[in-house]
Order: C-alpha cells, then sequence, then structure tokens
C-alpha cells in the first residue's frame, strides 16, 4: 500500500528526531562536537527540503529541492560511516540509522523520477485536439505519493 504524503512528511521528520538524539548523545556521552554538528545539519536538513519541495513554486524548482535532499542523504550517510570508523557509534546505531536513510533516499529518488518523467510525458507527447502545454514554471504537476 502506497505511503500518504503525511506519513511520507512524517518519515522525515522522525528521522530528524534520530538525528538529533544522535547529536545529543554525541556530545554529551563522547563529548565530539565537530562531526556530531556535521551530521545534524546534514541529517536534519534532509526532511527540511523535501518539505520545501512540496511547496515548490514549479517542478522544476520541486525536482531541485529533492535532488538537494538526495545529496544531503548523501552527506548524512559519509557522517554516518565516519562516526562508525571512529567508534563514536556502535555498528547497530549506524545500521539502523543507515535502514531510515536508505528508505528516504528511495522516496527522494521515486519523486525525482516521477515527476521528471511526467515532464518529458508531457513535453514530448504529440498534442491532440484539447490537451494542454506542458506546465510553465508557475505551475506544478498534481503527483501522489
Amino acid at each position: 500500500m502506497k505511503a500518504t504524503k503525511e506519513e511520507i512528511r512524517e518519515k522525515f521528520i522522525n528521522f530528524s528526531i534520530k538525528i538529533n538524539k544522535l547529536r545529543k548523545y554525541l556530545c554529551n556521552t563522547k563529548h565530539e562536537y565537530n562531526n556530531s554538528d556535521q551530521i545534524q545539519r546534514s541529517g536534519t536538513s534532509i526532511g527540511a527540503n523535501y518539505c520545501e519541495a512540496c511547496f515548490a513554486e514549479s517542478n522544476e524548482d520541486f525536482i531541485h529541492k529533492l535532488r538537494i535532499a538526495r545529496k544531503e542523504a548523501y552527506e548524512t550517510e559519509y557522517w554516518l560511516k565516519v562516526l562508525t570508523g571512529s567508534e563514536l557509534i556502535t555498528n547497530e546505531q549506524y545500521i539502523n540509522l543507515s535502514k531510515d536513510l536508505e528508505e528516504l533516499s528511495r522516496i527522494l529518488t521515486s519523486s525525482i523520477n516521477t515527476v521528471d518523467a511526467k515532464i518529458k510525458d508531457r513535453e514530448g507527447a504529440p498534442r491532440g485536439k484539447g490537451q494542454q502545454d506542458a506546465p510553465t514554471s508557475g505551475e506544478r504537476l498534481k503527483i501522489d505519493y
């Protein structure tokens, strides 16, 4: 069954909360501030960019913001590996956060591909009587997540 827009939004919020808790753990328990700062920035930015994309001004803006979110997800994976390799988090912590991150990355990639395909379909499809032009920069395709 397909997740609703609200359920997807909650996944991003919950991941940000986990990242904030990880930062708190790293600061209070391991006295690690630099790496914890970096993972907090990239990890919480994923959901912020996703939410911003939901109110994008155009299809291109929507895809752009989702691509930024996906780049932040890749950066977060990097920091998780650094923290694990530095023995600041356990393998179990790494695995749990990586599973969540992988799910979010799949959601982002799927959303990007869906909108990208719809844009290309509209641009490349022959127009018959009654068909509209591809959306302008002020319009956005309706996408069900």
